[in-house]
């Protein structure tokens, strides 16, 4: 029977330093015995590779990518299936002196054309030359391709038969790029990082060291994507520069089923696994419709980290409230944050401290004069809004809050976030516009995010193009998608806020949401508790739009996308289930469309 690699390696001293190539970090873990994992979508064990394993299967495959005439720096893009082929190909790659491009496996902004457009802009931006993706995906990658560099699509096993190299291959030196990692694009369309090989080195060894404080014993639990930033550095490079299991379960039975994911900890002794605010919500809503197992121990989970969106500490204090008979102690939240530009990683909360919310004035000092000034009442004043810190930047990472004009300001003062660090990018991979829309003087990066610092902490507001600006008021979208979320009817995910210019250049607020009602009647009360919700959150009035479920749009990783939402309102996409042409309604959507 066939069993998961060990939690550690007896016989190998734990190491985290003195790495500076991915390669050299598996070339270390291969001494050892432990592993990645690969579970079904009924928890079942798939298949084990050890990293020993793993690193005969990539050097095998490596001196066969070397024989096809690819050049030293060629791309291969991979389609990033939760596998043992993708790993393998991915580390092929590094061994063979080539530059691995992960794709989406899928893309949640419409059907087979739409992942097909975005597959292809993503291998003519990253000039790909050959493409691996699983057998069902062939056929779909060849279309993608076409017009494209790419001379070849195969499967992983093909590769495998394919005739070897005479001459030993070249690993990537220090100097050398890695990989090319796409940005989610949740306001634009993804953008390509070039990671190199100093940048993963960097920021997998501060995260081991300075972010989870890695240690024997520990074991990694993932579900997240690996095309993304967090699934990918944070749950399976990180892992293999510091000897680390992990227990992998797919990203889509995740979603259909998100109690395995606790169900794996328990079982196999995980004691780091992260994931989005969403991810734990979804597992309290799962798990209300009976009692937990008694068999469920979360009691070895010492870092519950979360990131990639905006963290909501009610959800939190849900989850750990709910699984707290299961062993769950709510002091092993550690939020935290990061973005694809730094690798990953820029800060990281306390170990073993939980959650910290910075409660602030909702009204005009927070609104207006964008600042976040402690509420009255240690958070029991009505008009407080409650952020949670994020931590204090890394050793060797700085962050400053910037103005419009760039220039620094102090603590408790919203604006830009900008960071610097040893493993930010150099640029986008052949896109300098975009590239010199975000570096700034001296290495500083603008992330885009808005936030604010106390006490050294960064607190995450919200994206800046994703303000609503209303009155002179910055008002946050997620402020109004989670009083509408809490309505009878609408679950969390089935609305976005967003605003659209009108013809004197202020801002109208717009609601969309997923509308699950069908008789008219409720749907016109639910518009109207919509209405209501929105009021009372930020005091402003909105149009809201009952769309059909399945309407909104979302990034590779997740993240609701409200720019393509917003472009696919004004292009009349997303309409309303209950307006027909010739209403009021219909009539300034198209004004608003041809304005745009």
């Amino acid at each position: 029977m066939t069993t998961p690699t060990p939690t550690a390696s007896p016989a190998l001293a734990f190491r985290v330093d003195g790495f500076s190539t991915l390669t050299a970090g598996l070339d270390y873990a291969a001494q050892g015995v432990t592993g990645f994992n690969f579970f079904s979508s009924r928890g079942e064990l798939d298949a084990v590779l050890p990293y020993a394993e793993l690193r005969l299967r990539a050097l095998d495959m490596a001196g066969r990518l070397a024989a096809t005439g690819l050049e030293r720096g060629d791309r291969v893009a991979i389609v990033a299936e939760t596998s043992q082929d993708f790993v393998e190909v991915f580390f092929a790659c590094q061994y063979a002196g080539l530059v691995a491009v992960p794709l989406p496996l899928c893309i949640n902004i419409g059907g087979h054309d739409a992942y097909v457009e975005r597959l292809r802009a993503m291998l003519e931006a990253a000039g790909a030359k050959l493409t691996v993706a699983p057998a069902d995906l062939v056929a779909t990658l060849v279309e993608a391709a076409d017009g494209t560099d790419v001379f070849r699509v195969a499967t992983a096993g093909e590769i495998a038969n394919w005739p070897a190299a005479d001459d030993p291959v070249e690993p990537f030196g220090p100097d050398e790029p890695c990989y090319i990692q796409y940005s989610s694009g949740s306001t634009s369309f993804p953008r390509g990082v070039l990671v190199t090989q100093r940048a993963i080195a960097a920021n997998a060894h501060a995260i081991a060291v300075h972010g989870l404080g890695l240690r024997p014993g520990d074991r990694c639990t993932s579900w997240l994507p690996l095309y993304h930033d967090m699934g990918l550095v944070g749950c399976c490079l990180t892992p293999v520069m510091a000897q680390i299991s992990v227990d992998y379960l797919p990203s889509t039975a995740f979603a259909r089923r998100p109690l395995l994911w606790l169900k794996l900890l328990s079982d196999h002794g995980g004691t780091i696994s992260f994931g989005p605010t969403f991810a734990f919500e979804l597992c309290t809503r799962r798990s209300q419709s009976g009692g937990l197992p008694e068999s469920l121990d979360l009691s070895r989970w010492r870092v519950a980290g979360i990131g990639g969106e905006m963290i909501r500490a009610n959800v939190l204090s849900e989850f750990a409230e709910r699984f707290a008979a299961a062993g769950f102690d709510a002091n092993s939240f550690v939020p935290s944050y990061g973005l694809a530009e730094a690798t990953l990683a820029v800060t990281f909360s306390p170990l073993a401290r939980g959650l910290s919310v910075d409660v602030v004035d909702r009204g005009r000092t927070l609104e207006v004069d964008r600042r976040a000034v402690p509420a009255e009442g240690n958070g029991r004043s009505r008009v407080g809004r409650s952020f949670v810190m994020c931590g204090r930047p890394m050793p060797g990472y700085a962050i400053e809050i910037r103005d419009s004009q760039n220039l620094p300001r102090p603590e408790r003062s919203i604006g830009r976030v900008c960071i610097h660090g040893p493993s930010l990018m150099s640029g986008y991979y052949r896109n300098d516009v975009a590239t010199h829309g975000v570096l700034l003087e001296n290495g500083w990066l603008d992330t885009g995010d808005l936030g604010y610092l106390v006490d050294g902490q960064l607190v995450i507001t919200g994206r800046s193009k994703d303000l609503i600006i209303v009155g002179g008021r910055n008002i946050w979208p997620q402020d109004l998608e989670w009083a509408v979320e809490h309505l009878e009817g609408v679950r969390p995910g089935d609305v976005a806020a967003f605003a659209v210019n009108r013809d004197d250049d202020s801002e109208r607020v717009v609601a969309v949401v997923q509308c699950r009602v069908t008789a008219g009647a409720a749907q016109e009360l639910l518009r109207g508790a919509v209405a209501a919700a929105v009021r009372r959150a930020a005091g402003v009035e909105c149009e809201v739009v009952l769309a059909p479920t399945r309407s909104l749009t979302f990034t590779t990783s997740g993240k609701l996308s409200r720019a393509a939402l917003k472009a696919d309102y004004l292009g009349g996409v997303i309409r309303d289930i209950a307006v027909v042409p010739g209403d009021r309604a219909h009539a300034e959507r198209e004004r608003l469309a041809v304005a745009s």
